[in-house]
């Protein structure tokens, strides 16, 4: 009896220590207590606190953030008018994390620890929306190097996410203005940001302008700039009164630069651009970073604002009154790789009346059909391919040799951690949201997939249609057809790592397909070849396009 009554008395035991949460054994699951200190002035802040646990030792841990395939763990959550001098909690409540599924998830070990705070602003748009978003500062909207944002010290700790309860960290430092402020004066990106922050050199020159129609979307000063570079020729004497066609270069944020050129260089694009032979031509990148990205895509679009008319209508008519441009539509062409694919493509087929041809490489899915591998109209999640038994992750990248790099899933909740409603700044997802669909009742993008599980939303698909340029180019072949006929120019690799081609391919056949005229659209694929792969060199490239742009010119002035 006493042998069956200490059986009994063990299994209660056994019971009872199963039953208990786990982070008894040790103390209270990690929690993070961030304090923002009264010393940075900032008056109350609303934006995203995160925190990042690395395990190695640097001056800060901040970009390990910005990394969807080697990141460290970091944890974000939504903050709104903070008091200096108080404390907010990063914890396992209302927290989004990545690549761990909660705090409590990180193992035992020695770490540095860092938290960050992504200031927003608050917008009154035009259409009668409050939202509040990061406003960049020419920095090309990378939140961890934003002039405004705060961080604290990286602070080396011992953690248990199951054990280490409450640790402190402190918000004391920020990023400077460009102006050099220290800091975080009211209004300081409308007093400091908006100004231009590159230098010139003798071929490089660098513009910023207010836009009359972005401001007022946006409800307050919306600035866009661009880089132009000058031909050799420009400001030599017997040519003083030359004009110049232009190629305009899409893309991410450019910094100051237009195609890696460099004055002190003799090498690469910089000695084909110094070369007596090279065609004489402007090259100009455009600087146009939004809360939501670092470039707004080129188009118009419900929660950018209007950025296509602001390039084609405010941009380009001051950059042909202050250089010597032919300021018509046969002197000016297009070109750009995957994002500046896309907007290369897509500015071609809004404003054909703009621009001679376009010239894009690896653009972006330009059939939504397509979309990386999800067809956004009929697939029922963006996530997975969905089986009756056997759910498999649809893959985001791969290698040109076919090996996994990210899937659909990865990538979409790295986004949630940096920012929610759509706004993490970073991601491609978050951003193509943005541009294609429409407003969301709340003034954000509306959702096309819940970003935890992905069931795409239908409805707000359709509402993607206007910016699906293969349908777009097909419904409106009567008219765009006469315009476009012989001028788009797409390039890519057949093994692009994001899965462009297939998109690109459908464009091709359809494109193909129309009559009255023919398209005569110019389709290559590079066998084997990988996102950005092209036929041509970057020099080959331009010169084709050169030799175009002369072609269709009138006499004068070439005659």
């Amino acid at each position: 009896m006493r042998t069956w009554a200490f059986r009994v008395l063990l299994l209660g035991v056994v019971v009872l220590v199963f039953a208990m949460p786990s982070a008894a054994a040790g103390g209270e699951q990690l929690k993070f207590e961030i304090t923002l200190s009264p010393a940075l002035q900032t008056g109350k802040v609303t934006g995203r606190l995160m925190v990042v646990i690395s395990t190695t030792n640097r001056t800060s841990e901040l970009s390990q953030m910005n990394s969807v395939t080697n990141p460290s763990p970091f944890f974000g959550t939504d903050v709104s008018t903070w008091k200096p001098g108080t404390a907010r909690k990063i914890s396992h409540d209302d927290v989004q994390s990545y690549p761990l599924d909660a705090l409590a998830d990180l193992p035992e070990g020695d770490y540095y620890v860092q938290a960050f705070f992504n200031v927003y602003t608050q917008f009154t748009r035009s259409d009668g929306s409050v939202v509040w978003l990061h406003e960049p500062c020419g920095d090309g909207g990378t939140p961890t190097s934003s002039p405004g944002n705060l961080y604290s010290s990286v602070v080396p700790l011992h953690l248990d996410g199951q054990s280490s309860g409450v640790q402190q960290l402190t918000l004391d430092k920020m990023i400077p203005y460009p102006a050099g402020t220290s800091t975080f004066p009211a209004n300081a990106p409308d007093q400091t940001c908006q100004q231009n922050n590159y230098t010139d050199s003798q071929h490089v020159k660098h513009i910023k302008i207010q836009s009359p129609m972005l401001s007022a979307f946006w409800g307050k000063p919306i600035y866009v700039g661009a880089n132009v570079l000058l031909p050799m020729s420009y400001d030599q004497p017997g040519h003083e009164n030359d004009h110049y066609p232009v190629v305009y270069d899409q893309g991410h944020w450019p910094g100051g630069g237009v195609l890696g050129f460099s004055e002190t260089s003799n090498t690469g694009f910089s000695a084909y651009w110094k070369d007596p032979s090279t065609p004489q031509f402007i090259a100009i990148t455009i600087r146009h970073e939004t809360p939501y990205y670092d470039d707004s895509y080129a188009v118009n679009s419900a929660n950018v604002g209007p950025w296509g008319d602001a390039i084609t209508q405010e941009l380009m008519p001051y950059i042909d009154a202050h250089f010597r441009t032919y300021p018509a539509r046969w002197a000016r062409t297009l070109t750009g790789v995957s994002t500046g694919g896309w907007e290369a493509l897509a500015q071609m087929v809004y404003y054909p009346d703009v621009y001679d041809g376009t010239w894009a490489v690896s653009p972006d899915p330009v059939d939504f059909r397509d979309h990386q591998l999800v067809n956004i109209y009929s697939n029922a999640n963006a996530y997975y391919q969905l089986h009756q038994w056997v759910n498999v992750p649809r893959l985001s990248q791969r290698t040109v040799s076919g090996d996994s790099v990210m899937t659909m899933e990865e990538e979409n909740h790295w986004e949630l951690a940096l920012g929610t409603h759509g706004r993490s700044q970073l991601g491609q997802w978050d951003v193509w949201q943005a541009v294609y669909g429409p407003e969301g009742s709340d003034g954000y993008p509306a959702v096309i997939w819940d970003k935890q599980s992905g069931t795409i939303d239908h409805a707000v698909a359709m509402q993607w249609q206007p910016k699906d340029l293969r349908l777009y180019i097909v419904n409106n072949w009567p008219t765009l057809g006469p315009k476009l006929s012989g001028r788009l120019h797409d390039y890519g690799g057949t093994a692009d790592s994001y899965f462009l081609n297939e998109s690109g391919l459908l464009l091709q056949s359809a494109l193909a397909a129309l009559t009255n005229p023919a398209a005569n659209a110019d389709f290559q694929w590079v066998d084997r070849g990988g996102h950005g792969a092209s036929p041509y060199t970057t020099q080959q490239l331009l010169t084709i396009m050169y030799n175009a742009m002369w072609a269709d010119a009138p006499c004068p002035p070439h005659c």
